[in-house]
């Protein structure tokens, strides 16, 4: 086990799978004492029961992070556990690609809940606490918030949001010691397309990922570590890390 963490917290949420969990693996691995949210809570106990048999302090949160009051809970039971909060890693999200014309809203306003109100709702009660300790948050965002593609456009339109959000947020606290760091994977190997509804968008993805190499969790786990293991006086703000064969 790295020690480029020891000492510090970190909170990461959609740890169940993913992204999520090889993020909670690098932080545990380089030192920190993880809180590892997840709607998923067996998942989440086989995970720290590895984790802790390998030495790491887990500790962890059922948590749907569309429940504002929920969210706040969390970071308090963080807080409260580990004695402080130093990284925040925003990853629960859901993507639900198809087209707007009949389009089902309901799944609109589950990825607008959970991609972009979620985030913000953890950033929010997660601040003071990352102003204390002069900490770090990191969005885990999409290629989708910089470039717009047809039959994703819920899904660009959140992660728009979050870009801005994150910027906007990075400028009100950089002077503060706080570092907002952006990651934007292009095509990742996870659970993420399964949740699909339209299956027209479902199996067209699914036909275009299986002609490439795709990006592992591991991959962005690898950008995070990068971003939140600089030195203090460095913002690693954004990385944008797609596939070398995805055009």
């Amino acid at each position: 086990m790295s020690s480029a963490l020891q000492g510090k917290v970190a909170l990461v949420t959609g740890a169940s799978s993913g992204i999520g969990e090889a993020t909670a693996r690098m932080l545990a691995a380089e030192g920190a004492a993880v809180a590892i949210a997840a709607r998923r809570v067996g998942r989440l106990h086989a995970l720290r029961d590895e984790l802790a048999a390998a030495g790491a302090e887990v500790h962890v949160l059922d948590l749907d992070v569309t429940d504002e009051q929920a969210v706040h809970a969390a970071v308090a039971a963080t807080v409260g556990t580990f004695g402080g909060l130093d990284i925040l890693v925003n990853n629960a999200g859901v993507m639900l690609l198809g087209p707007v014309e009949g389009a089902d809203t309901s799944d609109w306003t589950r990825m607008i809940d959970t991609n972009v109100l979620g985030l913000m709702y953890l950033t929010h009660a997660a601040l003071p606490h990352l102003l204390r300790s002069r900490g770090t948050v990191v969005q885990i965002s999409s290629v989708a918030g910089r470039v717009a593609m047809r039959g994703a456009a819920a899904y660009n339109a959140g992660k728009f949001a979050v870009n801005a959000f994150s910027e906007a947020l990075r400028q009100e606290v950089t002077e503060r010691g706080v570092r907002v760091v952006v990651i934007e994977p292009g095509t990742v190997g996870t659970e993420l397309r399964e949740h699909i509804t339209h299956a027209p968008s479902k199996a067209a993805i699914e036909e275009r990922v299986a002609k490439i190499r795709q990006l592992q969790s591991t991959d962005i786990a690898e950008a995070v570590r990068y971003a939140v293991t600089a030195p203090p006086h460095v913002t690693v703000g954004e990385i944008l890390i797609r596939p070398t064969d995805q055009a």
